[in-house]
């Protein structure tokens, strides 16, 4: 049963690690990186290291992509105010 919970766990990551390459659009990118985020938290948790599972779930599911998001905004918006 282990083992085909971390077969299922690693399956996940490999899709969501693949999605994210293959997305070209950076908002969209960061959304998908945050499911890729969630998924090494919880290839980490049933590896039996809760204390990384949770460092990556804070810092890879949630800051690295607001980061991204943010950074993301700042730039269109300088691009929209030196159309005009």
């Amino acid at each position: 049963m282990a083992d085909a919970v971390i077969v299922v766990a690693l399956l996940l990551t490999a899709g969501a690690a693949t999605a994210a390459v293959a997305t070209r659009d950076p908002a969209r990118q960061a959304l998908v990186l945050s499911l890729l985020g969630l998924f090494l938290g919880v290839v980490f948790t049933v590896l039996q290291a809760p204390d990384v599972g949770l460092s990556q779930l804070a810092v890879g599911s949630a800051l690295t992509p607001l980061l991204i998001m943010l950074s993301v905004r700042k730039v269109r918006r300088r691009g929209k105010e030196g159309e005009k």
